[in-house]
C-alpha cells in the first residue's frame, strides 16, 4: 500500500512540473525589437528562421522545407504511440482537405522504426508524412513534447508555436494570421 501511495505522489510531483514548465513557456515575453528577434533566432522562438531540412516520406518522395519558400506551412510533430496526436489527426486531415493552395502541411514523424504505414492507413491521412529517421529534425527543432507544431509564414519565418492538441479552429485561426 505505501508503494502505491510513493508511486502516486511521484506521479502528481512530476505532472505538476511538467504543467508549470508549459505555462512557463506559454507566457515566454514576445520580442520587442528587432534586435531581440536577432539575438533569438538561434532558440527557435516566434521571429525565427525556421531551419531549413530534408526529408522522405512514406512514398520515398524528398520533401525540403526551402522548396516551401511562398508558402504558408504548418509543421507538426508527432509519434504513432501519442495520445494527443492520435486525437489531433482527424482534424490535421479536415483542415488539410479544407485549406488554401497556399498552405502546407508537413507531419514529421519521430518514431519511424514504428508502423507508421498502418498508422497512416488507420486514420486515412492524405497530407506529406515525413519520416525523421535520424533524429536530426526533431533534435534542430528542439522538440520537447509532441504534438509540436510550428506555423512558419512564406518568408519562412516561424510566427507561432503550439506545444499540445490543437483543434480545426486552432490550425484555421494560426493559419490564417500567416503572411
Amino acid at each position: 500500500m505505501i508503494k502505491k501511495v510513493i508511486a502516486a505522489v511521484a506521479l502528481i510531483a512530476l505532472l505538476t512540473v511538467a504543467i508549470v514548465q508549459a505555462v512557463d513557456k506559454k507566457s515566454e515575453k514576445q520580442p520587442d525589437t528587432a534586435k531581440e528577434v536577432s539575438a533569438n533566432k538561434t532558440a527557435l522562438t516566434i521571429g525565427a528562421k525556421a531551419p531549413d531540412f530534408e526529408l522522405k516520406t512514406l512514398n520515398g518522395e524528398t520533401v525540403k522545407l526551402s522548396d516551401l519558400k511562398g508558402k504558408k506551412v504548418m509543421l507538426n510533430f508527432w509519434a504513432t504511440w501519442c495520445g494527443p496526436c492520435k486525437a489531433e489527426m482527424p482534424e490535421m486531415e479536415e483542415f488539410f482537405k479544407s485549406a488554401d493552395k497556399d498552405i502546407k502541411i508537413l507531419a514529421v514523424n519521430i518514431d519511424p522504426q514504428l508502423d507508421v504505414k498502418g498508422f497512416v492507413d488507420e486514420y486515412k491521412i492524405t497530407f506529406p508524412v515525413l519520416l525523421d529517421t535520424e533524429d536530426a529534425v526533431n533534435t534542430q527543432y528542439k522538440v520537447l513534447a509532441i504534438p509540436t507544431t510550428y506555423f512558419i509564414d512564406s518568408k519562412g519565418v516561424i510566427q507561432n508555436i503550439e506545444r499540445g492538441t490543437m483543434k480545426l479552429d486552432d490550425m484555421k485561426d494560426y493559419t490564417s494570421k500567416l503572411k
